[in-house]
């Protein structure tokens, strides 16, 4: 796909929320969710004198950034890795703080219009989903092999779907006959199973079943919940980390670690709170900020964007 048709979500805001951090000379700036290199290539342009470290899993991201940001040479640090991967990424470049982390969650756009990946229900492709493509099981192998508890669990955790135990139940009905290999019989499936009813609410009948699977394909919500933590702690004292989500379970996570920072771990009843247990960050966002109209004009896929803010104000007394 062409890389001018990729727009950034909410990116004139997310440079907004990290500009005082990364404004200061010799600011290293991490990029936890490289994709197509959007965000990344407005980072450098606008922070003229930041550095960059960026991560993706997908190696086929890695190689169009790699392209895309060349002119900006060596300010530009490209890591083949999952973004839990933080800690270690940084310790290998010898960077102990950075001022400013962005993370930009859920699939790329790449993914999805690349077809042979099986992320899109939009299109026929094999149901494969990993991000990475060079480990772990498909899409395929799970609605295969899974038992039926384990996937209804995962298509109501992940998926939030309702009609979780319906699908199920069709689809072990079916892989008996012939085991999955593409999206489109999925769909049909999906399409056929669900009552009148569900299948006039939200979109596209198979979205939320094809969001659980991602999800538990690429273990997304495990990876966010060790990878924002890691990476509030990576930052500098008046470092700002910056997080776009695209649905409930990611950002009540991100919610839930940005309030346990911002608030304070004293005992009740202190009259003088001691340092150690005074609030590590600040919230820049009020809750979570939505994507204007004009935006989701512009790119349909920023309608369910979340973006949160949060500033490390004090050292951690571990």
């Amino acid at each position: 796909m062409s890389q001018s048709r990729h727009v950034p979500v909410m990116l004139q805001r997310c440079l907004d929320l990290l500009a005082p951090a990364l404004e200061r000379p010799g600011a290293v700036a991490v990029d936890c969710t490289l994709g197509l290199g959007g965000h990344s290539e407005a980072l450098l342009t606008r922070f003229p004198e930041a550095r960059l470290v960026a991560l993706d899993r997908d190696k086929e991201a890695l190689r169009l950034s790699a392209e895309r940001l060349a002119p900006f040479g060596e300010r530009v640090t490209l890591v083949h890795a999952v973004y839990d991967e933080l800690p270690e990424v940084l310790e290998r470049l010898g960077i102990a703080r950075v001022q400013g982390v962005l993370f930009d969650l859920g699939v790329s756009s790449m993914q999805l219009d690349e077809s042979g990946r099986g992320f899109a229900y939009a299109q026929d492709a094999p149901l494969d989903m990993r991000m990475d493509q060079t480990t772990g099981i498909s899409a395929a192998e799970v609605l295969n092999t899974y038992p039926p508890g384990e996937l209804v669990r995962i298509l109501r955790t992940y998926g939030e779907e309702k009609q979780a135990k319906r699908i199920v139940s069709a689809i072990v009905h079916e892989r008996e006959k012939e085991p999955f290999d593409t999206s489109g019989r999925l769909v049909e499936l999906i399409r056929d199973a669900l009552p009148q009813a569900a299948k006039r609410t939200g979109g596209n009948p198979a979205k939320r079943t094809f969001q659980a699977l991602r999800i538990e394909v690429n273990g997304e919500l495990a990876v966010l919940e060790r990878a924002v933590p890691a990476a509030v702690k990576a930052l500098a004292v008046g470092g700002r980390i910056a997080v776009l989500s695209y649905h409930s379970l990611e950002d009540r996570l991100v919610k839930h670690v940005f309030a346990a920072g911002a608030a304070t771990t004293a005992p009740p009843g202190l009259p003088v709170v001691p340092e150690r247990y005074q609030p590590r960050l600040k919230l820049l966002t009020r809750g979570a900020e939505l994507p204007t109209e004009e935006e989701i004009a512009e790119n349909r896929r920023a309608a369910p964007a979340r973006l949160r803010g949060a500033q490390r104000i004090r050292e951690s007394i571990e």
